[in-house]
């Protein structure tokens, strides 16, 4: 398999993801009190957005490498 092929697969399948999922969302914790042996955490959840026109981009892209690699030159 081309290399260019298989970056047009990965591409393809972000996009997809990107389509998807619409974000990427994460916990993080926080320490708001450390008192010796007294500890108190806060967790946020926080996310980031993806646009839609990422995953679109990412798969078009992906599609266009694929169709490129495909070709047999004489």
């Amino acid at each position: 398999m081309k290399p260019i092929m298989l970056i047009g697969i990965v591409l393809i399948v972000l996009g997809v993801v990107a389509l998807a999922y619409q974000g990427i969302s994460y916990t993080s914790r926080e320490k708001i009190i450390d008192i010796g042996p007294i500890q108190a955490t806060h967790e946020t959840k926080k996310t980031i957005p993806l646009p839609p026109i990422l995953g679109g981009v990412a798969l078009a892209g992906g599609i266009v490498l694929v169709v490129i690699g495909a070709q047999k030159k004489p």
